[in-house]
């Protein structure tokens, strides 16, 4: 059984679901699953593998059906961080988190400020880019996304953000001489609608790319925190950052089945491997 519920803040009202009882029937904590900008739509089929644990899942303010009332459209880890702390407490506190993405650098944001939130934090590819060996590169390709977005609109940015996704190793002189890419080699559409509002392709969310952990505060939290890539993404954009995070934190990362969509069942169009992928992430919150 899942339920929707709506916390109203100040500054935004947070539409959450929760699937299953609270408190928890067994007495295990819930299961959180974030991301960020995507919201709890593309968790669907990853919840539905975790039927024996009560999982909640959440719109970030701004996307979803979570609305602002602060007048700002950026998106910032603080910020999110300070709401998912605000539905913890109201789902009981602590959780285990599953992150995906901008939710890893809004789960370390939060175990930062809150650290008795979070038991267990696995975290899926966090895009910061700046603990990168190439940083100044990595922003200058985001940019560059950015830049045909909102010259030319969605279908040419998200060609842009594909082609640098799927680049491998370091930003090279060999990157930025490239082409930009045609929208239509990645079956994307030409035409330009006017909207200029993507949270992923807008610079919207740019304070989660550049977010810089506090990893004093982290590597003292009594949060288990585990970096984690997928295999298909070693070398790749994601795949790098998320090895920088680690390296910072003093571990290795846990590989995990798949690409940055790897537990995606259909939704938004991608599928990735979400049966295993669901196996390995209750294989590593078991700590196996």
């Amino acid at each position: 059984m899942t339920s929707t519920h709506t916390l109203e803040t100040p500054e935004a009202s947070l539409a959450y679901d929760v699937r299953g009882p609270l408190p928890t029937a067994d007495g295990r904590r819930p299961l959180f699953l974030i991301a960020a900008p995507m919201d709890a739509s593309g968790f669907g089929t990853l919840a539905s593998y975790f039927p024996d644990r009560t999982v909640v899942t959440y719109d970030p303010r701004g996307l979803g059906r979570s609305t602002r009332l602060d007048g700002r459209t950026d998106h910032a880890p603080q910020q999110n961080a300070d709401d998912v702390h605000r539905i913890i407490e109201a789902v009981g506190a602590p959780v285990d988190m599953f992150a995906s993405s901008g939710g890893v650098v809004t789960a370390l944001a939060l175990i930062a400020a809150h650290p008795d939130d979070v038991t267990t934090l696995v975290g899926h590819e966090p895009p910061l880019l700046g603990l990168l060996p190439d940083a100044d590169r990595a922003f200058a390709a985001e940019r560059d996304v950015q830049t045909a977005y909102h010259d030319k609109g969605w279908g040419h940015g998200m060609a842009a953000f594909i082609a640098l996704t799927a680049w491998k190793g370091e930003f090279s002189d060999d990157f930025f001489a490239t082409s930009a890419p045609d929208p239509a080699a990645y079956g994307l559409p030409d035409d330009d609608d006017g909207s200029r509002e993507d949270p992923l392709l807008s610079g919207i969310s740019n304070a989660i790319t550049a977010y810089r952990p506090d990893v004093a505060a982290l590597t003292s939290a009594p949060t288990r925190i585990v970096i984690a890539a997928g295999v298909e993404s070693q070398d790749l954009l994601t795949g790098r950052t998320s090895a920088a995070v680690a390296e910072a934190l003093g571990q290795e990362v846990v590989e995990f089945p798949g690409d940055h969509g790897g537990f995606l069942g259909g939704e938004f169009g991608q599928r990735g491997e979400p049966e295993a992928f669901a196996d390995r992430l209750r294989e590593v919150l078991a700590g196996r």
